[in-house]
């Protein structure tokens, strides 16, 4: 007679559920193994933590190398910034990574002119699969009063994705990309087994949010996949006319793949 009252009240799976939290313990939904890795912040925001592979010093560019013949990297070092040297091309870095947190600084010249994507134009390519701009770029580019396409514009995923926001600051101020890349994965026949997605923090601002991407950057045409394995961070020397940009502060953590 009880239950029957009970379940014509709908009370039935109220008591059920009463009971089986009063079995529960909260330390069952308590993990304590395996724990993360520890990783000591650094003293200065934005300066590299413990376990981060330092890729530009401000002193020196041992950590890279020509995109196009793999000869010592020739742009400019001055003042604790490297600045590009349009004429001797791209430079990408020694080492080939996978999926990763990066952190770069980079300078729109305070007397910067020309208009568009003519205006402080370059990118970081954030696998570089080829000699000259092949691979998956974040748009660098002038967009503080600087009109452009949108999936053009600076922090972008160049003709792919526009960015969430426009944070940019003015020419002559040093601005920050904070990127967690990770890797299209590819299965034994070379078909697309997961494609590429970036994240992107500009000057502190979340502008790309786990954005998927559909291939490899291109300037005409379609994005689309092919086979690759890890591979070398690049930075462009676009060869638009405006004066050169300058980029310092830039470190790399390795991330494991995801589950």
């Amino acid at each position: 007679m009880i239950r029957i009252l009970l379940r014509a009240f709908g009370l039935v799976g109220l008591f059920a559920s009463s009971s089986a939290l009063a079995q529960a313990r909260p330390e069952d939904t308590e993990v304590w193994n395996p724990k993360p890795m520890l990783v000591a912040p650094a003293a200065v925001v934005g300066e590299a933590p413990s376990g981060a592979i330092v890729l530009f010093d401000g002193k020196s560019l041992e950590q890279w190398v020509s995109s196009q013949d793999k000869s010592p990297a020739a742009w400019t070092v001055a003042n604790g910034a490297v600045t590009v040297d349009k004429a001797k091309g791209n430079i990408e870095t020694k080492r080939a990574f996978q999926d990763y947190q990066l952190h770069l600084e980079w300078l729109i010249p305070a007397d910067i002119d020309g208009s568009g994507q003519g205006r402080g134009n370059s990118g970081v390519f954030l696998a570089s699969t080829g000699p000259r701009d092949a691979g998956y770029e974040v748009q660098i580019l002038d967009s503080f009063e600087n009109q452009t396409y949108v999936n053009g514009q600076a922090a972008s995923v160049y003709k792919q994705h526009p960015p969430l926001a426009n944070a940019s600051r003015k020419p002559g101020e040093w601005q920050t990309y904070d990127i967690v890349w990770r890797a299209p994965r590819f299965n034994a026949a070379g078909g697309l087994a997961s494609p590429a997605t970036v994240t992107v923090l500009h000057n502190g601002v979340l502008v790309q949010d786990n954005a998927v991407l559909a291939g490899e950057t291109v300037y005409i045409g379609k994005p689309s996949y092919k086979p690759h394995g890890p591979a070398p961070i690049k930075l462009q020397a676009h060869g638009d006319p405006s004066r050169p940009i300058s980029f310092r502060n830039i470190w790399v953590r390795e991330l494991s793949p995801r589950p």
